[in-house]
């Protein structure tokens, strides 16, 4: 089993990495207005979808290389959390209950990450043995 763990590291987090790379991507490229005009629905400001698109996507690149894979895994379980508190607590509706424990399933996914790192195919690998 010990001779799998680099490749479940890596696939780890192109899995993990893969929906904050296209949630990003989507929102840069998508109806900015429609998704600013939903925030402001749901009490976020619209101002902040500029920094959340930034975030989503950079984390996902970072968290898909390895790099500051702790640092920006721990960011992105808080990110996951809070995403489900503002915008998925209607259970009433089963997609948005869905959507919630999605969220907080991916939350103790980073939680995870943070805890076991980025493994050896990453640049965290390199900058340690680096040193």
């Amino acid at each position: 089993m010990e001779k799998f763990i680099p490749l479940a590291h890596i696939v780890g987090r192109v899995l993990l990495a893969v929906i904050f790379i296209m949630a990003g991507l989507n929102k840069i490229t998508g109806d900015v207005a429609g998704t600013m005009q939903y925030m402001e629905s749901m009490g976020v400001p619209g101002f902040l979808f500029w920094p959340t698109a930034l975030f989503e996507l950079l984390a996902g690149i970072a968290v898909l290389i390895g790099f500051q894979t702790r640092i920006v895994a721990l960011l992105l379980a808080g990110f996951c959390g809070l995403s489900a508190l503002l915008f998925h607590m209607n259970f009433a509706d089963p997609m948005q209950a869905g959507m919630f424990m999605k969220n907080f399933t991916m939350a103790g996914g980073y939680l995870m990450l943070m805890v076991a790192g980025a493994g050896g195919y990453s640049l965290d690998s390199r900058k340690i043995s680096a040193d």
